[in-house]
């Protein structure tokens, strides 16, 4: 499994996202400020829901800077690349598959930022999970072979961790 072409992929889709999202808080700054938002009464809140929506892209906008900059710090470690030794316990930047995923050709990819965001390299399919998420932190900090168990919604999930790389 090639980490640097996943952490290149995520990287693209974040450059997607940020570009969609300097267009929205383009947008929305115009809309905040054009004439035809001033207030004709002072029930009118055009102009003032326009300048918070302008605030909550520009929010985004910064969140995706912060995310690729992260990828770009992970991509340049010298560790990353490096086979995974397995007294390491499952950080960031780390692959792993559960044993009911394997069948699957399911990983999933520990990383700072664009949790959900799927892709696949030579036919496996990659899920980011960041630490924050409910799965992220049942592995964190677990090693090849260790069983997890954890709730989601109402399904229970038992499985152990089978490869890590």
């Amino acid at each position: 499994m090639n980490k640097l072409q996943l952490i290149n992929n995520i990287i693209a889709y974040l450059e997607k996202e940020l570009k969609d999202a300097v267009l929205a808080a383009t947008n929305a700054r115009d809309a905040a400020v054009n004439d035809e938002s001033v207030a004709e009464t002072q029930y009118d809140t055009i102009a003032i829901e326009a300048g918070y929506l302008a605030h909550g892209q520009s929010k985004r906008v910064e969140e995706f800077e912060t995310a690729i900059k992260a990828f770009h710090v992970l991509k340049v470690q010298k560790n990353i690349c490096n086979e995974f030794d397995k007294n390491d316990a499952i950080s960031i930047g780390t692959l792993v598959q559960l044993e009911q995923d394997k069948c699957k050709a399911h990983w999933f990819f520990i990383a700072p930022f664009a949790g959900g965001f799927t892709t696949s390299i030579n036919n496996q399919k990659i899920t980011v999970i960041t630490p924050q998420s409910p799965i992220g932190q049942v592995l964190v900090g677990k090693y090849c072979d260790d069983e997890i168990k954890m709730r989601l919604g109402i399904n229970k999930l038992e499985d152990f961790i089978s490869s890590v790389i």
